[in-house]
């Protein structure tokens, strides 16, 4: 198969799987967001926590990525990265971001705009104590972002750490820890045929969310 633009011009599907009604959202988007979530989990969406996260440098290029939500609250949306990654120096320079949930299966996403702040040590290291020992070394041995010789780099120096704290416990590296994502909006879009989706927006006012509806 020749992937041609009239292909790719044709490539479409009809969404048809529910509505979405203003009077229907929970008025805390959080909460709202929540009850999606559980939604996917239930609906056995692979890996519901994965989230694009965008970011942009100090000229004001994007840049964007795939990324895992490690938690959320009424103050925000957590992960974890290495801080001297290209998203870590990005939000260094330009603490603002946008995240985006897609769940195909329920012909959703949620949109998400907020400034960031890096969690506490504290925390950052209450999380990484629950990660497998393998995904701990992994954090110690890769300098993310930065050019690497080619993959046997990698692995060496996996499997020297590997070796060396056998039987010992491994303390996070200075340079990784966690990010919250404070949001100040947040979009629910549903899926609609026609191309006529729905989609209902959250801004914070004053410290307090307004709801509306916008077109698609």
């Amino acid at each position: 198969m020749q992937v041609t633009n009239e292909f790719l011009q044709n490539l479409r599907q009809d969404y048809k799987s529910a509505t979405l009604d203003e009077a229907d959202v929970d008025n805390n988007p959080i909460t709202q967001f929540q009850k999606w979530f559980e939604n996917a989990v239930e609906a056995q969406v692979y890996e519901p926590n994965v989230m694009t996260l965008a970011t942009a440098d100090k000229a004001g290029r994007p840049d964007a990525r795939i990324v895992l939500l490690k938690g959320v609250d009424e103050n925000g949306f957590r992960f974890f990265t290495n801080y001297l990654s290209a998203k870590g120096k990005e939000l260094k320079r330009n603490p603002y971001a946008a995240l985006v949930f897609f769940w195909p299966d329920l012909e959703r996403q949620v949109r998400i705009e907020g400034t960031v702040e890096k969690l506490d040590k504290e925390t950052s290291e209450e999380y990484f104590v629950t990660r497998p020992v393998a995904s701990q070394i992994g954090a110690v041995a890769s300098p993310q972002s930065q050019v690497i010789p080619d993959r046997k780099f990698l692995e060496e120096k996996f499997e020297e750490l590997k070796e060396k704290s056998e039987g010992k416990s491994i303390a996070k590296p200075a340079h990784w820890g966690g990010y919250i994502v404070k949001p100040t909006r947040i979009e629910f879009w549903q899926g609609r045929r026609s191309r006529l989706h729905d989609r209902v927006n959250f801004e914070l006012v004053k410290g307090s969310w307004v709801k509306s509806r916008l077109a698609p």
